[in-house]
C-alpha cells in the first residue's frame, strides 16, 4: 500500500511538473509572437534614380537627375532620350570656360548647319527654376527669351557661371566622365561656336 501511495505521489509530481513546463512553452511562444508583431518591418531600399549615359566619340559622361527639383523637365528629357531623339545629334555650340551645348535635332543633318540652335521637339516645358547654383558639372535646358521655350536643347557648365541661376532651368548634374566635357569644350570651333569636327552624342537612360 505504501508502494502505491508514493508511486501515485511522483506520477502527481510529475504531471504537475509536466503541466507547468506545457505553461512554461506556451508563454514562450506567446511571448515570440508578441515580440515578431511588435518588430519594426524591414524598410523597402530606396528605388535606384534613373541615369543617362552621354555617348560620345571622346568617352561617356554620366549624369544624375535632379527629379525633385525639376520632375517635368527630367521626365521630357528621360522620354525624348528614350525615343532615341538625341541619337545622332551633336554638341553644337562650345564656349571655353562656359559650356558645351547640344540637343538640336537639326544637327543630325551636316548640309543644314545654317540652322543649327534653332531645332527643338515638338514639346515645351515649362520653366522650372530652382535654388541650383550653375557650377561645374550642371546640367541645365537652353532656352529662347520665353522661359517656358525650353524643349530639347540643353548645355553642361563647364565653369561656374552663377549669372544664369534663377533664369535656366537646372535638371541634373554630371556625375563622371567631366573630363569629357573639358575634351569637347577645347575643340577648334568656327565664329559661330560650331566645332569645326562632328561631336555626335548617343544618349541611354539606365535604370
Amino acid at each position: 500500500m505504501l508502494r502505491i501511495q508514493v508511486r501515485g505521489r511522483v506520477t502527481r509530481r510529475i504531471l504537475k511538473l509536466m503541466a507547468v513546463g506545457a505553461i512554461t512553452v506556451l508563454w514562450a511562444s506567446i511571448g515570440t509572437a508578441l515580440a515578431a508583431d511588435k518588430a519594426p518591418a524591414m524598410p523597402t531600399p530606396p528605388k535606384a534614380e534613373p541615369r543617362a549615359i552621354i555617348k560620345t566619340k571622346y568617352g561617356e559622361m554620366e549624369i544624375k537627375f535632379f527629379s525633385d527639383l525639376a520632375p517635368k523637365t527630367v521626365a521630357n528629357f528621360i522620354k525624348l532620350a528614350k525615343s532615341g531623339f538625341y541619337n545622332g545629334t551633336i554638341f553644337h555650340r562650345v564656349i571655353p570656360n562656359f559650356m558645351i551645348q547640344g540637343g538640336d535635332p537639326y544637327t543630325k543633318d551636316p548640309t543644314k548647319q545654317d540652322l543649327y540652335g534653332t531645332g527643338n521637339a515638338d514639346d515645351r516645358v515649362k520653366a522650372e527654376f530652382n535654388d541650383t547654383p550653375h557650377k561645374r558639372g550642371i546640367v541645365s535646358m537652353a532656352r529662347s527669351q520665353d522661359p517656358d521655350s525650353a524643349s530639347s536643347q540643353f548645355f553642361i557648365v563647364v565653369e561656374d557661371t552663377r549669372h544664369l541661376d534663377y533664369k535656366y532651368t537646372a535638371f541634373g548634374e554630371v556625375v563622371r566622365g567631366m573630363g569629357i566635357a573639358d575634351k569637347i569644350v577645347q575643340q577648334p570651333r568656327d565664329a559661330k561656336d560650331n566645332p569645326l569636327v562632328r561631336i555626335e552624342m548617343t544618349v541611354t537612360i539606365v535604370e
